[in-house]
């Protein structure tokens, strides 16, 4: 695979060279990061594929969609890792690079006061599940959050899982931050680092950002489901007159009022307000007021069809987004298709042309069309060796 230079958008890392050797999406995702701004990310798989190679979703041929989004712009490289050879050339590209990410089990062959031996200013990350290294993956550690308790209608009483792993996205995000501040300090310093990164970490580390810790501790009330209401403000969802649903929010006045007068219900609504002795220019009052808001509001869309309502918003400026299926986003919405800087329609190994993406960061001008493609699996395993391995004939 060619690699971007710093001429491209794309190459702002290029030089940077990493081994990655992980599974899933947290480790993945840091290295994709970091491929797709131009660093040389070679992972290494166990021969044969490794844990995550075959998961879901496939394309009709088989092969794993999911590999190939987790995997545009680096290198695959598969060695016997069981085997002291496959060990031995996993250390060598490790000590070449400088810089390993992965969410492997601890064992001998991979601990860091060993690879140490050979590099002194070596950069590990290593992700785990809890932070006394217990195993864990997203749908557990949201069960451990109380989120699912947050998640459905307010009427539900089981908990509900969201389907995006969010904790696994905003681990393997902060993976790639912690690899760049300790390249920084290896440049500033000559010190090498060893980062310890766990999911639960990530998840607790934004619970309490967001102030949800503090509120289950020291607030009055324990928060509820509210189905998709905006917690503490006003947004809900509405139905149209033929059968569409749209999101709408008003986390300002300004968006309140743009919503208002869209809908033409400024008066009634303030009406409701000295009734309901909430005040409308507040989220609070708003919040306070959310039931009778939604019935106010419900017949104008119910009394019109998608496309009135979406016209109307739109020229109002009122903060909305419509409900649609992920098909529907990829096959009709413009934000999803080549017209976004950030899309282009490869042709990814063995699984046919699909649009993929670029890293959404915009650094200017045009992002390198390598970092949107994956490589086939192993594929790149000779060609790695013979540039850092001189024994490499024997795997």
């Amino acid at each position: 695979m060619t690699r971007p230079s710093h001429d491209t958008p794309a190459g702002i890392l290029a030089g940077l060279e990493l081994v990655e050797l992980s599974a899933f999406i947290a480790a993945p995702l840091a290295g994709l990061s970091l491929a797709q701004m131009g660093a040389d990310v070679i992972r290494i798989d166990q021969s044969g594929g490794g844990l995550d190679a075959t998961r879901w979703p496939l394309s009709r041929e088989g092969v794993s969609l999911y590999w190939q989004g987790l995997n545009k712009g680096k290198r695959s490289v598969q060695l016997d890792l069981r085997r002291e050879e496959g060990q031995r050339h996993a250390r060598e590209l490790i000590r070449q690079t400088g810089m390993v990410v992965t969410n492997r089990p601890d064992t001998a062959w991979l601990d860091y006061e060993s690879l140490r031996q050979d590099r002194k200013d070596l950069i590990m990350l290593a992700i785990r599940g809890t932070h006394d290294n217990r195993g864990a993956i997203d749908y557990t550690i949201q069960a451990r959050t109380g989120l699912p308790f947050l998640t459905g209608q307010a009427t539900g009483e089981s908990p509900v899982n969201q389907m995006l792993p969010a904790w696994d996205m905003v681990c393997g995000l902060l993976a790639a931050s912690g690899l760049l501040a300790a390249e920084r300090r290896r440049r500033e310093t000559g010190k090498g680092s060893l980062i310890r990164l766990s999911l639960e970490d990530c998840a607790l580390w934004m619970l309490s950002n967001l102030g949800m810790l503090a509120e289950a501790e020291i607030g009055e009330e324990p928060r509820r489901a509210n189905g998709n209401d905006v917690f503490g403000a006003f947004g809900c969802d509405f139905g149209t007159g033929d059968g569409r649903r749209v999101m709408v929010a008003a986390l300002s006045n300004r968006q309140w009022r743009a919503l208002t007068d869209a809908t033409g219900t400024a008066e009634k609504a303030r009406h409701m307000a000295r009734a309901l002795d909430a005040d409308l220019d507040t989220d609070a009052g708003r919040w306070q007021a959310r039931d009778g808001l939604k019935l106010l509001l419900a017949p104008w869309f119910a009394g019109r069809d998608y496309a009135e309502v979406a016209e109307t918003l739109d020229r109002h400026r009122v903060l909305w987004g419509p409900y649609q299926t992920i098909r529907d986003l990829v096959t009709s919405d413009r934000a999803c298709s080549p017209e976004n800087p950030i899309f282009a329609r490869v042709d990814q190994p063995g699984a046919g042309e699909y649009l993929t993406s670029a890293i959404p960061l915009d650094f200017g001008g045009e992002r390198d069309p390598g970092t949107r493609r994956a490589p086939v699996q192993g594929a790149d395993t000779a060609s790695v060796l013979a540039q850092f391995c001189t024994d490499a004939a024997d795997v």
